[in-house]
């Protein structure tokens, strides 16, 4: 099944760029292009793509804004489409205010041609995409912000203690990783799973801790100091 995308970029260079990686994939296709926020929701209505490749800095309706619109406000039929987010720059406040609109994740527009295409796949599967180099930096720059600046975190996180009631061994072995920024795929072969038994696992996590994406999911780990208690196998 070809997973359809739609290019959101002010710069017409940039989109050309992006058709001509993403249409050398026999698996994605470019299915439209907008070059604003505005133009963005319009084109999403009209061409339903799969993933939403969103800048966010645009004059106009920004990218934040029309994140916003596509992921609460969809028409349909049928689910939203799914937004990843791409920057120049990876501690851009837009960023982070991207993803609590409703954005999957984010890449870098350096990143290669394969770890672009990748995301696409991943984003179109449901996978959270954080660019792994920087997942750490944006972590520490979300919980930074003061509480008034996140109006959908989630509500308390439970605690270290609280969450290894609500989570076996096996998932909270799975939580570190994803606040690695590790893909499911490299999860499964970090922990001998499969990759479907990760997703599941990973699904089970979010309900479990009334987490709304990956993201939350990551900034919990971290502000709960996970990794530094919980048992991880050797070579992880």
């Amino acid at each position: 099944m070809t997973i359809r995308v739609l290019l959101v970029d002010d710069q017409e260079m940039v989109r050309t760029g992006l058709r001509l990686v993403i249409d050398r994939r026999e698996d994605l296709s470019v299915v439209g292009e907008a070059a604003d926020g505005e133009q963005a929701v319009a084109r999403a209505v009209e061409v339903r793509p799969d993933v939403v490749l969103m800048d966010v800095r645009m004059p106009g309706t920004t990218g934040v804004e029309a994140t916003r619109r596509i992921t609460t406000c969809w028409p349909g039929p049928g689910p939203a489409p799914r937004v990843l987010v791409l920057t120049t720059f990876d501690l851009d406040e837009y960023v982070h205010a991207a993803l609590r609109a409703g954005a999957v994740g984010f890449l870098l527009k350096n990143s290669p041609p394969d770890q672009l295409a990748q995301a696409i796949r991943s984003t179109a599967h449901g996978e959270a995409v954080l660019a792994p180099s920087v997942t750490r930096r944006l972590i520490d720059t979300v919980t930074a912000l003061p509480a008034a600046l996140l109006p959908h975190a989630p509500a308390p996180a439970p605690r270290e203690g609280e969450l290894a009631a609500l989570l076996t061994e096996r998932e909270l072995q799975v939580l570190v990783l994803v606040a690695r920024g590790l893909s499911n795929a490299r999860i499964a072969s970090a922990l001998g799973l499969s990759e479907g038994n990760v997703k599941s696992r990973v699904n089970r996590i979010l309900t479990r801790l009334g987490l709304e994406n990956r993201v939350q999911a990551a900034l919990l780990a971290h502000q709960e100091g996970l990794a530094a208690v919980v048992r991880m196998p050797p070579g992880t």
